[in-house]
């Protein structure tokens, strides 16, 4: 696969062109207790930070992290990073945002066929990849934005994850009254995406809202679309391999909060082993945090299975 073997290349050109000190922070055991995680609050994490690595580390990161997205997502996670400055200013730079201070850390070798992963993570951002050979786990992946929109004369200068919000909104308009009945399962959203930064997710989670089988044919159209444009995060080869995985005789929609645009609001797609989640309610409805998962399979799980079922065999 054309993605892992960009990966690999560029981890390893990440690896062998990083100070001594920081390649310490960088390179971790692949069965370091810290590959399973996901955070993002502006918090320390493991790793090495992008201003530790040096100018030719820097640009190797870049180029892993463009590896693992989609050139849309991966202009995403570039204003997802810039938006720090943007937060800190708004904030009297009080707080010392700053836009280099995301961390990579590479778990094992990443040679040709071995298990190795490695993650890309700061405030609201987190990219986490488990490899083996040419087989790639490409989730959790976690975009945010605050602000979620900036505006000037009555135009938007930027927004992020405009697509995430606005064929959401578009899906639910297109339901019929009993259809959008379904959906919607509460008045307010929840303070976050209710998987929060739990590695594990095996909680009880269930689909709820609509079922994509209930709905009219445009609105079941754009439920595709919208599933689209979490996986068109990644790159089409990886893109193609989750989609063929997704059960869509389970597949449903739920929204909660606010319709109105602008509003508080939060919503989720979820099938089987996929979960999509949407949550905008804080800072009035302008701090936005989204991510793709495949609960049993995210960090590899399901790759790591096999390969210890082939192991004791």
């Amino acid at each position: 696969m054309a993605t892992a073997r960009a990966m690999r290349a560029a981890a390893s050109a990440l690896l062998a062109g990083i100070p001594a000190e920081a390649r310490e922070k960088v390179h971790l055991s692949f069965d370091d207790g810290q590959r399973r995680w996901i955070e993002y609050t502006p918090i320390p994490r493991p790793g090495a930070t992008l201003c530790e690595l040096g100018s030719d580390g820097r640009k190797s990161m870049h180029r892993l992290l463009a590896a693992a997205l989609s050139p849309a997502a991966y202009a995403q996670a570039m204003a997802v990073m810039a938006l720090e400055e943007v937060l800190d200013r708004a904030e009297n730079w009080r707080n010392g945002r700053r836009s280099d201070n995301y961390s990579v850390v590479v778990f094992g070798s990443p040679s040709e066929g071995d298990l190795w992963g490695w993650r890309f993570e700061g405030h609201h951002l987190s990219v986490s990849m488990t490899l083996e050979g040419n087989r790639v786990a490409p989730t959790p992946v976690f975009l945010g934005a605050h602000p979620a929109r900036m505006g000037h004369a009555g135009a938007v200068v930027l927004r992020p994850l405009a697509p995430e919000e606005d064929v959401a909104r578009a899906l639910l308009a297109e339901m019929g009254p009993k259809q959008r009945s379904a959906a919607i399962v509460a008045d307010e959203p929840p303070l976050d995406i209710r998987s929060g930064s739990r590695a594990d997710l095996d909680d009880g989670l269930e689909p709820a809202g609509v079922a994509a089988r209930a709905l009219n044919p445009k609105a079941r159209e754009l439920l595709w679309r919208l599933l689209h444009v979490y996986l068109g995060r990644l790159p089409a080869d990886l893109a193609g391999a989750e989609t063929a995985r997704i059960d869509l005789g389970r597949l449903h929609f739920a929204w909660e909060g606010s319709t109105d645009p602008g509003g508080r609001h939060y919503y989720r797609v979820q099938s089987g082993e996929l979960l999509i989640e949407y949550d905008n309610q804080d800072d009035g409805g302008n701090h936005a945090h989204t991510v793709l998962r495949r609960p049993g399979c995210d960090f590899g799980d399901h790759i790591l299975r096999e390969h210890r079922a082939a192991a004791h065999s």
